[in-house]
């Protein structure tokens, strides 16, 4: 048996003892996850360091912050997600209980990304724990430090049978996906995402697919030009471009776009100074591979700001590239590196009918003061999630559902919504034995009256406040009495 079946079979035997069910063992992982990432910041914040050149507030405000946040959350809030959830009933069911129950799926897979390899990975195991699962989690292998540091220090936490961390490349990604899950939750480019899919459907596996693709940024001539540069510079340089939702490109009015790459070029030296390689806010590619991938798609367009790289430092300075073509390289595949290109369009409506032509997005950005070019924006255009004057911010709100649509994803997540996302979401009917008259109209034999009653509780809709409850139910009480009286009639005039 391999390591990686060893490790699902120990999950899945963990899982039928029943303990990851109880409130209280859930409650204590996820204690036990906020004390890691606050006994273990250093060991945590040194190999994003080696790994993204990442710098430890960078680390702390970008990966474990929010992680510190969702597991507050979960633990605050985890008896009333768990708890029965009543819904509507109509005029068949207002007597009975009637009601949600969220229960565990089994064993889910959690494949992270590198480009944030702490926030993306446990974010979702967050959830993994507070819905009362086991997991088997699998770092990215790209980042090698932050691997070695989750396989060997996670374990001293987490209930390591629950909880097992698998690491190694493809072939180990590739034995995990051959074995049996209940969910499988993988972050990372939609090519990979369409490997992880076929091989759930083996199994019937529900799986959310958090991907990316090319994110756009609308910049409507009369919003304030500055303010909305900085806010695009800030997300679309952080962790050096290599962030999903970051602003993949501009589009702009022909007459904007120099006053786009000045203002671009001030925020860029603010936030790096005018020697980005030395800064210490400012990473690093995580590769030579994909170092060479982004220097490549430079080859036929202008660059107006920056450019400077340095292949064995995995630096490329913030650069802003100017008059693109639709057709050039670098619109072709999604960026995911400090390249930010600028394209000309005459007015919003060529803007949305451009943004159309493409995949849907996980990010739409909108910058304008206009209400009417936020709401024509908005109502013609589809992305996982739209946000105005700003990027990358939504990502923070827990409240807020986050994922993809079409080739950017599937399924949501962040606070309840993971919870919910892996979670068996059971409807539960508990009726009693009594009122067995109120059932006739459904037995046969069927006639034109019985089918009157059926529509009449059925199709009618009422308002139940608890007065109008308490009302209903003394109407079906005297219901149910006639039609009991009727039946004893009946039953006494044929003996």
């Amino acid at each position: 048996m391999s390591r990686e079946q060893q490790a699902v079979a120990s999950a899945r035997r963990a899982f039928e003892t029943g303990r990851s069910k109880s409130l209280e063992h859930r409650v204590r992982q996820l204690k036990n996850l906020q004390r890691f990432l606050t006994e273990r910041r250093r060991d945590i914040c040194q190999a994003v360091k080696k790994d993204l050149n990442k710098s430890e507030v960078g680390v702390q405000m970008y990966e474990t912050l929010g992680l510190e946040e969702e597991i507050g959350l979960a633990v605050r809030k985890l008896k009333e997600w768990a708890a029965p959830r009543p819904v509507e009933k109509n005029l068949l069911t207002v007597s009975d209980s009637v009601y949600i129950k969220a229960e565990p799926l089994g064993v889910v897979l959690i494949i992270g990304a590198w480009n944030y390899p702490w926030a993306v990975t446990l974010q979702p195991l967050v959830g993994a724990i507070a819905s009362g699962n086991a997991a088997v989690v699998k770092p990215s292998e790209v980042c090698v430090h932050t691997a070695k540091v989750m396989d060997e220090l996670l374990p001293l936490y987490l209930d390591k049978e629950l909880y097992p961390v698998v690491t190694g490349g493809v072939p180990e990604t590739q034995e995990l996906l051959r074995q049996r899950f209940d969910h499988i939750f993988y972050t990372g480019n939609s090519a990979v995402g369409k490997l992880i899919m076929a091989a759930a459907a083996k199994h019937l596996t529900p799986v959310t697919l958090e991907l990316g693709g090319k994110s756009p940024c609308y910049v409507d001539s009369k919003c304030d030009v500055a303010v909305a540069c900085r806010r695009v510079a800030w997300g679309k340089f952080t962790n050096c471009g290599q962030t999903c939702i970051a602003p993949d490109y501009i589009l702009c009015e022909p007459a904007v776009q120099q006053r786009l790459i000045r203002e671009l070029q001030k925020a860029i030296e603010e936030f790096y100074t005018d020697d980005p390689k030395t800064c210490p806010d400012y990473g690093r590619i995580v590769n030579q591979r994909h170092f060479r991938r982004i220097v490549s798609m430079l080859q036929d367009s202008t660059i107006a700001v920056g450019g400077d790289n340095d292949e064995e430092d995995r630096f490329i300075a913030p650069t802003v590239l100017r008059d693109v073509k639709p057709d050039a390289k670098v619109m072709q595949e999604e960026i995911f590196g400090p390249l930010l290109p600028i394209l000309t369009v005459n007015g919003l409506d060529e803007a949305i009918r451009f943004i159309n032509k493409g995949e849907k997005p996980l990010a739409l950005y909108v910058f304008s003061d206009d209400d009417k070019v936020i709401k024509k924006m908005r109502d013609e255009t589809s992305s996982g999630g739209l946000l105005v004057n700003d990027c990358l911010v939504h990502y923070s709100v827990s409240s807020l559902p986050f994922g993809g649509v079409g080739n950017s994803g599937m399924g949501c997540y962040h606070g309840k919504y993971t919870f919910d996302q892996m979670s068996h979401l059971r409807g539960c009917l508990i009726k009693g034995l009594k009122m067995e008259a109120m059932n006739n109209m459904r037995y046969p034999p069927h006639t034109a009256k019985k089918l009157g009653w059926a529509r009449f509780f059925v199709l009618k809709n009422f308002n139940f406040g608890w007065i109008g409850r308490l009302l209903l139910l003394a109407v079906v009480a005297v219901l149910a009495a006639a039609a009991v009286q009727r039946y004893h009639l009946l039953e006494k005039y044929y003996s």
